[in-house]
């Protein structure tokens, strides 16, 4: 009874409250439920892109640049996948261009885009062995501008964008003032990195400083001629046979697939020209997240959200996979990727005693003063301020 009685007295008081404020307190759970409409939850963490564009002066004096330009790609690469914003790591793209060489067109200033950004690895890899070195006339602000216009920079200013330009001559020379050039790309919000290759004040001396200044960029000097220096490692032969194995993961399709996993190996011979250990630093890339290939290879393309293999045409498909079912191709993609994603675990394991390793050996020598170094010590610095962490 007494329940009861408790019971219709808060009805009551609920009733008359409703009564005289029931306007007000409808108007506050209608506010309270506009304003949850209207908050948007909290955004995920979106994805950055580092993209880095490679200006190299292919003139007569400049094959000790390129040299290490081949030698060291692999190195940079690897460095550039360990980058992270709030745990989530970056697309990655690089360009390629030459300039200063007498075999590229005067009207065009000496000039070539060799390769568009692109995550293609292999592509950049293979383009870069291609170059070769003649005499010519080395025009930095002209060749810093069409890197500006040409290529696909994000506007935002959220991405990390680079610009590395190498050589050994004036900064200043050509039609295009280099401040004009500059001021350009940090409009695109684009750094420039100069890095001469010869004395530290003889590159001052050139404006080679005054030109990474305006955008507040790094200038370096290298020593061009200095032959990279690997370290063999206990572990450089059982990556080696990884590498081997990895590549037999790739299923080719379409007109570009055949013609790819042929350059993919071919790669690895360029790597490997410089010695087993900068092949093992190749494979190492391999096994990152950075090396993608869904252009040419089912296991990669799989990855994509709109992939369907009963759509990928039978004549496209190697040979081993036209008369499956669709069942059978996608147990085969699957067992694939398994396969991959083994090995590449395998190599990065490997490749954390290899680097202890290395560091250990190389605790009595001087810092080198080359390519690599110079780019990898501006990327660091640079990734900084984007919130990319290494």
């Amino acid at each position: 009874m007494r329940k009861k009685n408790i019971f219709l007295l808060t009805t009551f008081w609920f009733a008359f409250a409703c009564s005289l404020y029931g306007n007000n307190i409808l108007s506050l759970f209608k506010k309270k439920s506009t304003e949850e409409a209207l908050t948007p939850p909290n955004p995920s963490p979106q994805q950055k892109k580092i993209k880095v564009a490679l200006l190299l002066d292919t003139s007569n004096s400049m094959d000790g640049l390129i040299d290490q330009a081949k030698s060291q790609l692999w190195t940079i690469v690897n460095e550039l996948a360990q980058a992270k914003c709030d745990g989530i790591k970056p697309t990655i793209q690089i360009a390629l261009y030459e300039y200063g060489n007498d075999r590229l067109s005067a009207m065009e200033g000496y000039i070539k885009m060799v390769t568009p950004l692109t995550d293609d690895l292999d592509k950049i890899s293979e383009d870069l062995f291609k170059l070769t070195t003649n005499g010519g006339s080395e025009f930095c602000g002209h060749v810093i501008q069409t890197a500006c216009n040409q290529l696909d920079w994000s506007p935002d200013g959220n991405d990390l964008q680079v610009i590395f330009i190498a050589g050994n001559e004036p900064f200043n020379q050509g039609g295009v003032p280099y401040q004009k050039a500059c001021a350009l790309a940090s409009s695109r919000n684009v750094i420039v990195n100069t890095i001469y290759c010869g004395p530290y004040q003889e590159g001052i001396n050139g404006l080679w400083k005054s030109g990474a200044d305006i955008t507040k960029g790094n200038y370096m000097s290298i020593e061009q001629d200095r032959k990279t220096v690997y370290i063999p490692s206990p572990y450089d032969d059982k990556i080696s046979d990884l590498n081997t194995q990895l590549n037999t993961t790739y299923i080719e399709y379409g007109n570009l697939g055949k013609e790819k996993k042929i350059k993919q190996v071919e790669q690895d011979a360029n790597a490997e020209k410089y010695g087993k250990e900068n092949k093992v630093n190749r494979a190492v890339s391999k096994s990152s997240y950075v090396y993608k290939n869904k252009s040419w290879d089912l296991v990669d393309a799989s990855d994509e959200k709109d992939f369907k293999v009963e759509e990928v045409q039978t004549s496209d498909l190697p040979q081993e996979m036209q008369s499956m079912t669709i069942a059978q191709k996608q147990k085969y993609i699957e067992t694939k990727k398994a396969d991959r994603e083994k090995i590449k675990t395998e190599i990065q394991q490997l490749n954390v005693q290899r680097e202890k390793y290395i560091v250990e050996q190389k605790k009595s020598e001087a810092p080198e003063n080359t390519l690599d170094k110079a780019m990898i010590e501006a990327i660091k610095k640079q990734a900084a301020q984007k919130n990319l962490t290494f």
